[in-house]
């Protein structure tokens, strides 16, 4: 007989998820699922809402990422009233990016490490006890000072623009509802020797080599770890640069070659679909151009650096062209270089930062715009963990119609399958002991792509309900399904 590992809960992730390996008779892998076991029903109770009331609410998604929410679902009610983001005013605009780009460096720092640096630094297989946050302020204090403070600058730096560190309401229908104070800019520029947007940009470069060294000391499994072709999605600006608040999408195959470019925000469903399977609350997208079968596809920090061009500041593209010399100029389909392209986006999110926070318009100039009221909006983003879509109807009466998200992680959803069943069977299969170690390298795949399950767990249609009744002997007597 064969036998089922379960891993519950997938640890070091946001919301909550297992995995599942099944193993036959020669402990040969036969099937590795991750199911995403929770659900979380926002597209239905959003509905019949006042619209402006979506931008703070659906950010209520999560605690992690609640600003790539909130401005995607501004960036939709800008439709509504008639104001594409491109036509707000440039206060409105600085503001809003400056919350984003804080947004993107504090979860990436976050990311990397408090949740994935412990298996880097300390090894898959050490002792789980040692191997977490604690574990690295123990023995790397200096990195997990430094850690925690451009974590700390990136919070400031959401509080400042959206008015709380989460789940503020800084966005509105049309632009934003503030502008940024001289004691604020004084803060972030000036105030501190030790902890500035010019420090930042240096700490984020420290990162960036951190990863490099460690990759040139283990090459071999940094490269060989979850590593499978596929296609990628992502926005980027009109000149191709990447961007990480605006643009169109592109997507490409895992030789580079365009499947689509420069596809507007509001036609983004005639190019994507999403497919349901039994055994998760977490759907399937794919191109539509490619099918289910073939055209699922990838997105985050690796797609965003395979499909754009260049990065527009200095020191991140210079890290940029480091990174695409390091394939000849190919998409890298590696998993663990997730980690790589992350850190590369935090120095240039630092870079940002830094030079919006010298733009004058940001402490003065109109705040919002107005135009003329529609019924339908697409608001499309990139958050930390890939390309956001929301999508919205709203009636006559104000009031949220239909609503549709596809989040970041629900993109990833066939990659990180494919990357537990990789692993599981480079690590697992033909084992007769299986040693937590093996596990947590299941679990490495996952966290390289950064889930946020609590955000990615929607449904379509009706979900069914089961339960099942077993008697004191543990057999199965009853069981009773509705929906």
């Amino acid at each position: 007989m064969g036998r089922k590992i379960t891993i519950d809960p997938v640890t070091r992730v946001e919301g909550h998820g297992k995995v599942t390996i099944h193993l036959d008779e020669n402990n040969k892998v036969t099937q590795a699922r991750l199911h995403i076991v929770e659900f979380r029903g926002f597209e239905k109770f959003i509905q019949g809402r006042p619209y402006w009331e979506a931008i703070v609410l659906v950010q209520r998604l999560c605690g992690i990422c609640p600003v790539s929410h909130h401005l995607c679902a501004a960036k939709a009610m800008d439709r509504v009233i008639g104001v594409p983001s491109y036509e707000l005013t440039e206060t409105a605009d600085l503001m809003r990016r400056l919350m984003h780009y804080g947004q993107f460096f504090q979860s990436h720092v976050l990311h990397f490490f408090h949740l994935s640096s412990p298996d880097l630094l300390f090894g898959v297989n050490d002792d789980p006890v040692h191997r977490n946050i604690i574990g690295v302020i123990q023995d790397y204090p200096e990195i997990a000072t430094k850690a925690v403070m451009m974590r700390k600058f990136g919070q400031e730096i959401i509080q400042a623009t959206a008015g709380k560190k989460i789940h503020g309401t800084g966005a509105i229908p049309g632009g934003i509802n503030k502008h940024l104070s001289e004691k604020e800019k004084n803060h972030f520029l000036t105030d501190s020797k030790t902890y500035n947007a010019d420090i930042m940009v240096e700490w984020a470069q420290e990162a960036v080599e951190l990863f490099k060294d460690y990759h040139r000391k283990n090459k071999d499994w940094i490269d060989g770890f979850a590593c499978f072709d596929s296609n990628y999605l992502s926005l980027v600006r009109k000149d191709g640069a990447l961007d990480l608040y605006d643009g169109g999408l592109r997507a490409i195959d895992s030789d580079g070659n365009k499947i689509f470019d420069h596809v507007s925000d509001q036609e983004y469903h005639k190019y994507i679909t999403e497919n349901v399977r039994s055994w998760s609350y977490m759907k399937f997208p794919y191109l539509n151009v490619l099918g289910a079968e073939k055209g699922w596809y990838r997105v985050g920090p690796l797609a965003r650096l395979n499909t754009c061009d260049f990065i527009p500041s200095p020191l991140a593209q210079k890290e940029f062209e480091i990174y695409r010399a390091y394939t000849k100029g190919k998409p890298h389909g590696h998993s663990m270089h997730m980690h790589w392209a992350r850190l590369i986006e935090v120095l240039h999110a630092a870079e940002v930062i830094r030079d919006i926070l010298h733009e004058p318009n940001l402490y003065a100039g109109e705040l919002l715009k107005t135009g003329t009221r529609t019924g339908e909006g697409v608001g499309i983003i990139e958050a930390p963990r890939g390309t956001l879509f929301h999508h919205y109807r709203v009636n006559e009466q104000d009031l949220v119609t239909e609503c549709n998200l596809i989040v970041s992680t629900t993109s990833n959803n066939e990659a990180m399958n494919l990357a537990v069943r990789q692993v599981a069977e480079s690590a697992i299969s033909g084992q007769a002991q299986i040693q937590e170690g093996m596990l947590n390298q299941v679990e490495v795949a996952i966290r390289a792509y950064d889930p946020c399950l609590s955000c990615a767990t929607h449904a379509l249609g009706q979900m069914p309900l089961r339960i099942d009744v077993y008697n004191h002997k543990e057999q199965l007597v009853d069981q009773v399904v509705s929906g």
